[in-house]
């Protein structure tokens, strides 16, 4: 699926500094999920493992009809479910799971376009094995959830939904 305009007034907030993503729906704040962003902290570079910043849209959703724990890899279910034993056969893999919401840069030159590009450096929301930290930065780039909140948030957004990503 990809990019149709959202026409409510809903958006999501995510603060870096906090570790935490809101769903807000005008000024109110709808649903809070705890999440984890890049070890290496905030930057929009290509190749730079970092959380880039700013105003960017859901430009894409994938999974809606895939298992909690299903495995993605290139966006593509591997027909996998996760597990601690599929974990010990592939220690070096990046787990994406469960839901993929494939985030777009609003800004040109900050995160859109050239090698800021958010969507080109393939910055998702996405699933995360259960036994992974929530709250503290630990991921390559990505914004990683919870399973669970992710299917939550999966369902109630729309592609077009804006997210802005602040420090």
């Amino acid at each position: 699926m990809f990019l149709k305009l959202s026409l409510s007034q809903q958006s999501l907030k995510l603060s870096l500094s906090q570790q935490s993503l809101k769903l807000m729906e005008g000024d109110v704040c709808l649903c809070r999920y705890i999440v984890s962003t890049a070890l290496r902290g905030a930057g929009e570079q290509k190749n730079s493992e970092q959380t880039p910043r700013g105003a960017h849209y859901v430009r894409a959703k994938i999974g809606h009809d895939r298992p909690l724990n299903a495995v993605f890899v290139g966006r593509r279910f591997t027909g996998e479910i996760y597990s601690p034993e599929l974990a010990q056969r592939f220690p070096g893999r990046d787990w994406i799971l469960t839901r993929i919401l494939w985030l777009c840069g609003n800004e040109p030159g900050r995160n859109r376009l050239g090698n800021v590009d958010t969507m080109q450096r393939y910055i998702y929301i996405h699933g995360t094995p259960d036994t992974e930290a929530m709250g503290v930065p630990l991921s390559h780039g990505c914004i990683r959830m919870r399973n669970s909140d992710l299917v939550d948030l999966f369902d109630r957004v729309a592609l077009g939904t804006s997210i802005q990503i602040e420090e």
